[in-house]
């Protein structure tokens, strides 16, 4: 078993690059929910449910996210009430687009954990429906939120942040609201007890695996491991492939870089696997303390995709 720790887009493409080249039965999947929210009265996780299109086949392509062949109505539909809506009410927010085949998703999840499920079962039901045989789970199953310092603005949520502003206001500060109180879930520290290999996929160190590394023990039970465990860096040419993992890092005080990447994971992961642009700079992620792998990283192909799997399996003794 591989036990593979994700955020949304990069995480999700890794995972299917893994598909590739193992059964999908033998990857797990332990996915943050510090993004997750509360729209129109339904609860939406937006990394889980993008790793579980990806996974499926399902996600629409050109986006990165939701599924395709999507449709718009209901969003549309709730645009007339905009204008009757009272000063200060929070009904008919329409800057956080739900498509309508994505509905159903949040409606599902929603009425499930309103009769006592935990997010746990439904991730499970949720990923059986789609088709989906890679074991995914939320980190957790309590609420922990992302929250944003804005400069010039204060705290606001994650998704104000990534969605409403668009990612392009300067942060100051994160803070993972609940962690300290949250635990792994039962499933998602089984898994990671289990696994030959735990990877830490290409996705945001900040606000993807931040909040997950939060969870009481986490780092501590990774450091234990971390001869086994190995980080694919998000980073390459100094620039995130999606998202604003480099102008983030450097907001909060680290270098946009594989080095700066390679200081954040040096306590819990022995490798960091970069792209040949950054070979220049294995020297330096040696220094902060992981050794250096280099192989073409950018997914753009099935074939750099399953070398790159192999390669990332490769560098902890997993061999394919």
């Amino acid at each position: 078993m591989i036990a593979v720790l994700a955020g949304g887009v990069g995480a999700a493409r890794f995972i299917r690059a893994l598909m590739l080249v193992m059964p999908a039965d033998e990857i797990s999947a332990v996915v943050n929910t510090g993004d997750d929210t509360v729209m129109h009265g339904l609860y939406i996780c937006p990394d889980l449910d993008t790793v579980t299109y990806t996974v499926a086949e399902a996600i629409d392509a050109d986006r990165g996210w939701g599924l395709s062949n999507e449709t718009w109505r209901a969003m549309q539909a709730l645009a007339r009430f905009v204008p009757v809506r009272p000063t200060g009410s929070s009904a008919a927010p329409t800057w956080f687009n739900l498509g309508d085949q994505d509905l159903a998703t949040h409606f599902y999840r929603t009425a499930r954990l309103d009769e006592g499920a935990t997010l746990t079962e439904v991730t499970d039901e949720i990923a059986r429906a789609f088709g989906v045989h890679v074991k995914l789970m939320p980190m957790t199953d309590q609420r922990v939120s992302t929250v944003v310092t804005v400069v010039d603005e204060g705290d606001i949520s994650f998704q104000e942040y990534f969605v409403q502003r668009q990612h392009g206001v300067p942060v100051s500060n994160l803070r993972f609201e609940g962690a300290q109180q949250a635990a792994l879930s039962t499933a998602a520290a089984q898994a990671l007890h289990d696994a030959k290999a735990i990877v830490i996929a290409p996705s945001n160190p900040l606000v993807s695996i931040g909040p997950l590394r939060a969870l009481a023990g986490v780092d501590t039970s990774l450091a234990a491991r971390r001869e086994q465990v190995v980080a694919i860096s998000p980073i390459v040419g100094g620039a995130a492939l999606k998202g604003p993992a480099d102008r983030m890092m450097l907001e909060l005080g680290h270098e946009p870089s594989v080095v700066g990447v390679a200081r954040l994971y040096a306590p819990i992961a022995s490798v960091l696997v970069i792209d040949p642009v950054d070979a220049h700079l294995a020297p330096l992620v040696e220094a902060a303390g992981m050794r250096a792998v280099v192989v073409p990283s950018v997914m753009s192909t099935p074939e750099i995709s399953a070398a790159l799997a192999r390669t990332t399996l490769a560098a902890v003794g997993i061999h394919l």
